[in-house]
């Protein structure tokens, strides 16, 4: 299938075109809160390289968080409007997907490094989720640790996680999570697992 796959819940910016089993990718890791200004050009560039248009997709998905509130609402809002304008289904993937996906059986810990002794976390088994998106902290991810192999994007305070790719994590989980393919725009939603800064202050 052809598809457009677009992540902007990091300070990276990860996108993938699929048109006709091959494949075109960007992944800026310097993008850091420019997602606004640089995605839609990269995904142009990137229908560009291929020689088509979005009206060939068969879908296209979003990665819908955890992470940065602003890159999601990015991400969420550019998705919805892009299959709303050419009439196309849309893919919900969550960053925990993008992490865990990299491994294809065992019981996996994707772990989103959320600061202040602070960690978002999923836990799957043969990639189907059995510990839902949670909000834990140092003492629990101990304890999780003994029970996952964590893995991540990036090393998380000396702890032994894998290094896995967003990219690659990206390409597999959409690949893998096709049946889930929905025209049911209005489920396409972030996926917050705690409140900003901003709203736990009030």
């Amino acid at each position: 299938m052809n598809y457009l796959a677009i992540d902007t819940c990091t300070n990276n910016l990860t996108l993938v075109l699929s048109v006709e089993g091959k494949l075109y990718t960007v992944h800026d890791t310097e993008c850091g809160a420019k997602h606004s200004v640089t995605l839609m050009p990269c995904v142009e560039k990137l229908l560009q390289q291929a020689n088509t248009d979005l009206s060939k997709m068969d879908f296209i998905a979003c990665v819908v968080g955890a992470g940065s509130f602003t890159g999601i609402r990015i991400g969420v809002s550019t998705v919805k409007a892009l299959c709303f304008a050419y009439n196309k289904p849309c893919l919900s993937v969550t960053s925990f997907d993008t992490l865990a996906y990299n491994e294809k059986t065992g019981k996996v810990l994707a772990v989103i490094d959320a600061k202040h002794d602070g960690y978002y976390v999923c836990g799957y088994q043969d990639q189907k989720v059995i510990l839902p998106p949670s909000y834990v902290n140092g003492k629990d991810l101990n304890q999780l640790e003994k029970e996952y192999l964590l893995v991540a994007s990036q090393n998380i305070d000396g702890r032994n996680v894998k290094i896995v790719s967003l990219l690659q994590g990206l390409i597999r989980a959409t690949e893998q999570k096709q049946k889930e393919i929905t025209n049911d725009l209005d489920s396409l939603i972030p996926l917050y697992v705690r409140k900003s800064q901003a709203e736990e202050g009030r």
